[in-house]
């Protein structure tokens, strides 16, 4: 049988069954189109996030407290709270003299919410952190108007911040940010700086933030300890891969606290690359 013969007995059969070849050619296209909108949202999302994560620091991973693991259910988080230490800077110090892949490394604290106060305005559930000068550049924070805090200021404690751009259009108004004072729990700051606008990630507000130096946020909401223990944000060398250095970090964290081998991590990590992949 030629090609001919072929087409016309397939050419037949269809019209021999116009519903039934109707109904399969209609279930190939609406599966089809399925298809390409889901790769067409997955594409979107990925693009979302890496867009979003690129403004945090994508090649970047915490040393934390917890795991997500630990959250899993009430006797992990019993049995965590138990066994994992808060991180101290002791453990900041060894990671920074004995590690070979990791560039920087710099300590944060806090988000806790509290409202600020300029003159007669209040800008209520403003998320106040503390973070050492050196997070600046490890989470590449993109600053509009000002700068953001010195070594200087961080070790003498000086009551200055830095501000997202909702805190500054809502509490500044007229502008003039840079320079001027806001008030939480009755003490002044003097603003130094504003971060560019982030929008939202995920439907989370970005812009509404004020961050201090760590020892200034230390000294001014009861010491760094409980949920205002520290954390590290960690940034690899250039050309080491990320899973290399949160590995390197990982060993020295155990043989800071003398972790036998065979014994779970008392610690955690995250690594923000991981959400874009």
């Amino acid at each position: 049988m030629n090609v001919f013969e072929t087409l016309k007995l397939a050419v037949s059969a269809i019209w021999a069954h116009k519903l039934r070849s109707f109904l399969t050619l209609l279930g190939m296209i609406i599966g089809m189109t399925a298809f390409m909108i889901v790769l067409s949202l997955l594409q979107g999302f990925n693009s979302y996030v890496d867009e979003k994560i690129a403004g945090i620091g994508s090649n970047t991973f915490n040393i934390q407290r917890f795991n997500f693991d630990d959250f899993k259910d009430t006797d992990s988080i019993a049995a965590a709270q138990r066994r994992n230490k808060e991180l101290s800077f002791d453990e900041l110090d060894f990671l920074r003299e004995r590690s070979q892949l990791l560039d920087s490394i710099g300590a944060k604290a806090g988000n806790m919410v509290r409202d600020i106060r300029v003159g007669s305005e209040t800008l209520v559930d403003v998320s106040i952190r503390g973070a050492e000068p050196v997070i600046g550049e490890i989470e590449n924070i993109d600053i509009a108007e000002g700068r953001f805090f010195t070594d200087a200021e961080n070790r003498g404690s000086v009551r200055v911040a830095f501000i997202g751009m909702d805190v500054a259009n809502s509490l500044f108004p007229r502008g003039g940010a840079v320079g001027g004072e806001i008030s939480i729990q009755g003490i002044n700051y003097r603003v130094v700086g504003i971060q560019t606008a982030k929008g939202t990630v995920f439907g989370i507000p970005q812009d509404s933030f004020v961050q201090l130096p760590l020892n200034t946020f230390g000294a001014n909401f009861g010491g760094l300890r409980f949920q205002r223990a520290p954390f590290f944000v960690v940034k690899p060398r250039e050309g080491v891969r990320i899973e290399d250095a949160v590995e390197e970090a990982r060993t020295l964290m155990r043989i800071k606290r003398r972790i036998s081998s065979g014994e779970k991590d008392n610690f955690g990590s995250a690594c923000w690359s991981g959400l874009s992949r």
